[in-house]
């Protein structure tokens, strides 16, 4: 996360601007946008609204403060005092260059300027720049603060070192560079998706399908192995033993077929955009487009969260940023000297109701695992001090179900640690419901401290220890909960 700038410049508040701002300030950046359009402050903060909500049901792991948005009203006074400048303005050539001009003469000698262009070779909008060795094409994909891919591309006067840059700073927002070798229109990944959609416009134009169709296609069949294979290595599986020689021995042959139209273009006539806006139009239904948005963004987090539990495709970008949110945490997050400790603050996503309407149980047990890994990170149990040492294994839990939790609620855990004695944590938890005293849940817990190398229990070191001292001292004056030693008892 070090690689993360302090503030940043951003030029152009559409879809893809607003998607930049959502994820810069949702990973700590303060943000200072221009773009003259009336509705862009609207549009950009409803995009920052459905960030949120996103990244609620995204990562439990608690994202660092806030960055400041704010609305300017010249480029100068964007990239003033930025250390980084993203650039999202209409795909026109004429346009980019005088913003980028602007940028360049305004903005410090060491700022990297980005482009998020999806066509557009850097090398052609460098022309008006000064010192434009420091523009790189950023082109991202929509939503921008969901969707992880961003391909990187420097133009003929590009220095690698602002490459390199502008590459640290996009994994540190937790997203996955890609990094364009050589310049050429269109890029990468747009050039793929071109081609599906020259071939999608003349299956509609012929009517062989409908854009519904087509969509189905994609999302019950070869989209589903995209998510983590994309095209090649889905080839290669398909080859079986023999790989890749094997699958283009057999369907190579295709090729010489005349199966696509991909050279061939379908003249966009008002009949036939006619047709395509009337299909899709079906296709949705009387759904509103911010509707459509949340739907999208949900579906997102599911194939996401997906991918990250068996450690693939997007899912391991996902994990890396957790991991990266993880060592951050200690900047902003709770400290040793509250009393008592608030560990956990989440909004109960959809996903986690069961058929009863409200909340699993395995859930509640979750959040309270996850409070007991906040604590863990609070006292110095690092990822250096497990490989290193050890850590702390929960070997008890007694879990209390009080009330019922719901989608929407916005649920709160407090810790209080009830002892240490250099071997045992002792703690308790408390979940609540925001705006309410009572806990809807309460958790106790003993954990044991393991060494790493000998694999038995034994003190904790240094640091850690004396952290988990200082807190249970902190909170001997607190009262002890009721259920505190409780047990389950059988009743006839």
């Amino acid at each position: 996360m070090s690689e993360l700038p302090g503030a940043v410049g951003l030029l152009g508040g559409g879809v893809i601007g607003g998607g930049w701002a959502a994820r810069f300030v949702l990973s700590g950046v303060d943000v200072a946008l221009f773009d003259p359009a009336l509705e862009a402050q609207r549009r950009v903060r409803e995009m920052l609204d459905n960030a949120r909500r996103a990244y609620r049901s995204l990562t439990m792991v608690p994202l660092p403060r806030e960055g400041e948005l704010r609305f300017v009203d010249s480029v100068e006074e964007a990239v003033a005092g930025t250390e980084f400048v993203q650039e999202s303005a209409p795909e026109r050539l004429e346009i980019k260059r005088e913003l980028l001009r602007a940028a360049s003469q305004a903005a410090q000698p060491d700022v990297v300027i980005c482009s998020s262009t999806s066509g557009i070779r850097p090398t052609l909008m460098q022309e008006l720049m000064e010192d434009p060795g420091r523009l790189v094409v950023g082109h991202p994909f929509n939503p921008v603060y969901l969707v992880p891919l961003v391909e990187v591309c420097g133009g003929e006067q590009t220095d690698p070192a602002a490459v390199k840059r502008a590459i640290a700073i996009y994994e540190a927002l937790g997203m996955h560079p890609l990094h364009v070798r050589r310049e050429i229109d269109g890029f990468v990944a747009d050039r793929l998706l071109e081609a599906l959609w020259r071939e999608g416009l003349w299956l509609v134009h012929d009517d062989v399908a409908t854009v519904a169709e087509l969509d189905d296609a994609i999302r019950y069949g070869a989209g589903l192995r995209w998510a983590f294979m994309g095209t090649f290595l889905t080839y290669r599986i398909a080859g079986g033993e023999a790989g890749m020689r094997h699958f283009l021995s057999q369907f190579g042959p295709a090729l010489q077929a005349p199966w696509t139209k991909l050279m061939d273009v379908p003249e966009l006539t008002p009949e036939l955009v006619e047709k395509l806006a009337a299909q899709s139009d079906e296709q949705v239904g009387q759904a509103e487009t911010a509707e459509l948005e949340r739907w999208r963004d949900d579906c997102l987090v599911s194939v996401l969260q997906g991918l990250r539990a068996v450690d693939a495709g997007a899912g391991q970008t996902l994990a890396r940023w957790e991991q990266g949110l993880l060592d951050a945490a200690g900047r902003d997050g709770p400290r040793a000297s509250d009393v008592p400790l608030r560990l956990v603050v989440q909004e109960i996503p959809p996903a986690w109701v069961d058929y009863n309407d409200h909340v699993h149980e395995s859930r509640y047990l979750q959040l309270f695992a996850d409070a007991t890994d906040a604590l863990l990170r609070l006292i110095g149990v690092d990822a250096a001090y497990v490989a290193a040492t050890g850590s702390f294994y929960t070997v008890e839990t007694h879990l209390s179900h009080l009330g019922q939790a719901f989608a929407g609620d916005r649920v709160s855990v407090e810790t209080q640690v009830l002892g240490f004695d250099g071997k045992r944590l002792h703690v308790f938890h408390r979940l609540l419901r925001e705006g309410e005293a009572e806990p809807l849940a309460t958790a106790e817990q003993m954990l044991l401290h393991v060494d790493a190398g000998a694999g038995r229990v034994a003190p904790a070191d240094g640091s850690v220890g004396e952290r988990a001292a200082e807190i249970a001292r902190g909170h001997e004056g607190l009262p002890r909960p009721d259920r505190a030693g409780r047990s389950i008892v059988a009743t006839s």
